[in-house]
């Protein structure tokens, strides 16, 4: 413990303005769906279907994103400057391209929504969004790269501030774009994705002046020649992070598909289940800014080749992951009704059954938090270590050969019902955490000195 103390506070201090981060990120899809809602039950259905889609193409190019945190944490601690701009560089090339390879997609929404089964008109709403969304991609993707990248730099609270900044501007211009009060066009579900869209770059705009301003930047000259292709690190940064963004798309598919199989016990099943799983991604949040945190530290410790600083700073890591883990299992098993009831007015007639239903799954819930949690800021030692394609291996075998299995024998077979489900989905986590710390563990020092297939500077 005492090897591993003086990590503690230099991990939550670069975690809290992250989690903050991620924190208001969900704070703005919150509000784009309350806002929406007001238009009618067609528009928010057709919002979800639209922002699941795009939520699924973003998450899949995220990975250059996330990788580059790594990368540039371990180029600062060797001194390497000219890796930190030519993999930033590079990192925001692929965030670029991921979104003009995705726009065609989200052009042709419409039909492909209907070819699986969505009623026409939601679908065609749904396709309003998502043509104004694919002018948003590259500023969301690069607006997460340079996240990462002053995340590394140590200046998250920049990013923090920036992100909360843009809450009350998305809330603003979807009362403006959304109702069209006074002058303003009522452009409905079109209003709020010109609305987001406007704020993602204007988030951008703000990120990429304090990536080239801020004292700790300027050495970098990161937009200096920004068009020269770099091939070499264009390589690296994409043998990266392609497999981080094919991971978070193998988890996102196995909670696609636990909803859909608890779409099959009715709606009530349905809507318990995604009132017990929004409770969960809350607190999971803080588990994302402590894996984001992880991965800066233990990429800072292998490009000073410390091999003792990234063991104790893993460990410091997933302490304190794991103490918030257990204090919110805690607090779902013992007032599960209290959480889940905040979610329905009294007066509805289904309100007490989906209550309590929900209340059972939040005991699952709870010992969802702990290898979740395990699970994920281990992605982000790995991730720190620039280990990517096994760890790629690892967890599509616990998602989609443990934890959907799972799920669906004891929930049908077994006749557990949706209480099943999530026994199901707590096993394929469970068992992405322990093949994850075996991955991370058994190398031991070997982390330290590993190649991680930095080309010559250009």
């Amino acid at each position: 413990m005492d090897r591993i103390r003086p990590h503690f506070l230099p991990t939550l201090a670069l975690a809290l303005p992250l989690i903050g981060s991620h924190l208001a990120r969900m704070a703005i899809g919150v509000t784009d769906t309350l806002m929406v809602a007001r238009l009618g039950v067609d528009a928010l259905a057709a919002l979800v279907l639209a922002t699941s889609l795009f939520f699924i193409l973003f998450m899949a190019g995220s990975g250059y994103a996330m990788g580059l945190m790594a990368r540039v944490a371990t180029a600062l601690a060797r001194d390497d400057d000219t890796d930190v701009r030519r993999s930033t560089r590079m990192a925001l090339w692929l965030s670029i391209l991921h979104a003009a390879l995705s726009a065609p997609i989200m052009w042709a929404s419409g039909p492909i929504l209907v070819a699986l089964g969505q009623e026409p008109r939601l679908a065609a709403l749904a396709q309003e969004w998502l043509l104004v969304m694919a002018f948003a991609t590259p500023a969301v993707l690069c607006g997460m790269t340079l996240n990462s990248y002053l995340a590394a730099l140590g200046r998250a609270n920049v990013v923090m501030w920036i992100t909360l900044a843009g809450v009350p501007l998305n809330v603003l211009f979807n009362w403006l774009l959304i109702f069209g009060p006074g002058p303003f066009p009522a452009w409905g579900i079109m209003g709020a994705a010109i609305a987001s869209m406007s704020v993602n770059w204007i988030q951008l705009a703000a990120l990429a002046l304090f990536a080239a301003r801020l004292p700790e930047a300027r050495r970098f000259h990161l937009f200096k020649h920004f068009w020269r292709p770099d091939w070499a690190a264009f390589r690296d940064i994409l043998v990266l992070g392609l497999p981080i963004g094919l991971t978070t798309v193998a988890e996102i598919a196995m909670f696609t598909g636990s909803n859909l199989m608890m779409g099959w016990f009715g709606p009530e099943a349905l809507a318990a289940h995604g009132i017990a799983l929004q409770i969960a991604s809350l607190t999971f949040m803080v588990h994302i800014g402590l894996s984001n945190a992880a991965t800066i530290r233990v990429g800072a410790a292998r490009g000073a080749g410390d091999a003792l600083s990234l063991r104790s700073g893993a460990k410091a890591a997933l302490v304190l992951s794991l103490a918030f883990a257990v204090l919110t299992m805690a607090m779902f098993i013992l007032l599960p009704r209290t959480l889940t009831g905040f979610y329905l007015a009294d007066s509805d007639p289904a309100a007490p059954a989906i209550v309590a239903l929900a209340a059972s799954l939040m005991i699952y819930a709870g010992a969802f938090q702990v290898v979740d949690a395990m699970q994920v800021v281990t992605l982000g030692l790995l991730r720190g270590v620039q280990d990517t394609r096994v760890p790629l291996l690892l967890t599509m075998v616990s998602y989609w050969l443990i934890g959907i299995p799972a799920a669906y024998v004891l929930a049908f077979p077994v006749g557990m019902g949706p209480q099943g489900l999530w026994a199901g989905l707590v096993a394929g986590l469970s068992a992405a955490a322990a093949l994850l710390l075996w991955r991370f563990w058994t190398r031991g020092d070997g982390w330290v000195g590993a190649p991680d297939g930095a080309a010559q500077p250009a």
